[in-house]
């Protein structure tokens, strides 16, 4: 086993030679980011840090219930996140993202902290948190993906919606089609990571436990848990997310709600 490194500030400010250099490319071709690249690096510094603070207190958590209450102050904010990404607003999708997000998320991190590695408990804090921290930042990103993608094509796609209402279809079989387009959208982000791992990239969650020391055997297994779990959240979440978004796409007549001929062609 590796010893492990510590950094120290002076190398972390060295590190930050790389945004630099990003900056100088935005400025050279004009690239309008150099701003948005400033705030972004401060914010990744201040929110990692105070993460860190934070953590240490959270790892040392005895009580479910305050693992539980961060876990959804988690969840709320990954689910702002998810909103915030919409191109298309329909009324009443911010609470099917919530359910979707909170379904898959929940599901999926307890099978894996309860079953798969059979932490004791399953909320074991410095288990149960991190874990539920990478499924929500990949699930809401293939959710995301996955509304904007059904809600885009039903708009571009009703004329043929409604010509399959009218041969007798019902909402689901009208747009099961963009549905699975919609799923499979929302899906490919991670299936894409799942077929270049250990090739071309190497995860952070893998990468990290090799910095740290770790056997490589170990990492690798971890690693692999880790992206099998990934893309069954995705998944599970595009599909809640797609199946309760089309009932609001009609309305009690079984017809296309009067938004998606809005700015329409």
């Amino acid at each position: 086993m590796n010893e492990y490194i510590h950094l120290t500030p002076f190398q972390i400010s060295l590190s930050a030679g790389f945004v630099l250099a990003a900056g100088i490319i935005s400025a050279l071709m004009r690239l309008g980011l150099l701003t948005t690249l400033m705030v972004a690096s401060f914010r990744t510094v201040v929110q990692l840090s105070l993460a860190g603070a934070v953590l240490g207190f959270v790892f040392g958590l005895k009580t479910i219930w305050l693992v539980l209450l961060l876990a959804l102050m988690m969840v709320l904010l990954a689910w702002r996140e998810a909103i915030a990404r919409q191109k298309s607003k329909i009324k009443g999708t911010g609470l099917d993202v919530m359910i979707s997000l909170s379904l898959s998320s929940f599901l999926v991190t307890v099978i894996v902290t309860g079953v798969v590695i059979s932490a004791k408990p399953f909320w074991t804090p410095y288990i149960f948190i991190p874990l539920l921290g990478m499924i929500l930042g990949n699930t809401l990103t293939g959710i995301s993906l996955a509304l904007d993608s059904f809600v885009s094509d039903c708009k571009s796609k009703r004329k043929e919606i409604e010509d399959r209402l009218l041969l007798g279809a019902n909402p689901v079989e009208a747009t099961l089609h963009i549905a699975r387009n919609a799923i499979r959208t929302g899906m490919m982000p991670m299936i894409n990571s799942m077929s270049i791992v250990g090739i071309v990239s190497f995860p952070g969650m893998m990468t990290g436990q090799l910095l740290a020391g770790a056997d490589p055997k170990d990492a690798v297994m971890y690693q692999i848990v880790v992206m099998f779990m990934l893309v069954a959240s995705t998944a599970l979440g595009s599909l809640f997310t797609v199946w309760l978004t089309r009932r609001r796409l009609f309305n009690n007549d079984m017809a296309l709600i009067s938004s998606l001929y809005e700015n329409g062609k």
